[in-house]
């Protein structure tokens, strides 16, 4: 009974694993979309976050049946109970990263980001990337360290989110309200999508220590 409830625990974090990357792939496709005007990646991307809600779906399933058939205690339950919390945020990070890729999608043929801004959110694309690989290591391996290095580079996404508004609010900014509202909303997306990365750290952190936070 217990081989079966440890491969049942192996099985979550494969999933856990499998989701994250499937979430790594839609950001991929999402902000190359978003930066380069590419309609065909835009619906890759919004093809896939949909995919990735079901599988969520699935391995919440698959936790709630072994919480109910093992009644497991200490590690084994703060395991499941973070899997559950940590797929409701992998699936919303894919959910962003798809709000990016309609984003796209509706500016196409036009494109939906302005030459002043840019720079900045080819850098919000690329270190959402960069989060979001180290959150599959993480995943993985449980890596305290990795989980601490992963919320202090959360700040530099948020310092791009503020930066994004202080060129929208300048007097020199000169683009329509569409065009406006698009590049504020867009900016949210890519700064959600790593506050989510950063709650999974948290989540590891709660597996090795059994303190619970919030961010």
């Amino acid at each position: 009974m217990r081989q079966v409830f440890q491969q049942e625990l192996t099985e979550v974090q494969d999933r856990l694993v499998q989701l994250a990357e499937a979430a790594e792939t839609i950001m991929d496709k999402a902000s190359r979309a978003f930066l380069n005007s590419d309609v065909s990646l835009a619906d890759e991307a919004l093809a896939l976050a949909a995919s990735n809600e079901e599988k969520a779906l699935g391995l919440d399933e698959l936790v709630i049946k072994v919480l109910a058939t093992q009644s497991p205690v200490a590690r084994d339950l703060r395991i499941l109970v973070s899997a559950l919390r940590m797929s409701a945020s992998i699936e919303r990070m894919g959910a962003l990263a798809s709000h990016i890729a309609a984003i796209a999608r509706y500016r196409f043929p036009g494109s939906a980001v302005p030459a002043s801004l840019r720079k900045t959110f080819e850098d919000m694309a690329r270190i959402d990337l960069e989060l979001v690989s180290k959150a599959i290591k993480l995943l993985g391996n449980t890596d305290l360290d990795l989980a601490r290095e992963i919320q202090a580079q959360d700040e530099a996404v948020d310092r791009l989110h503020r930066k994004v508004f202080e060129v929208v609010l300048a007097d020199d900014w000169k683009e329509n309200a569409m065009f406006t509202v698009d590049v504020i909303l867009a900016s949210r997306y890519f700064e959600r999508f790593a506050d989510h990365v950063v709650d999974i750290s948290s989540k590891v952190s709660f597996l090795q220590t059994g303190e619970w936070t919030e961010n």
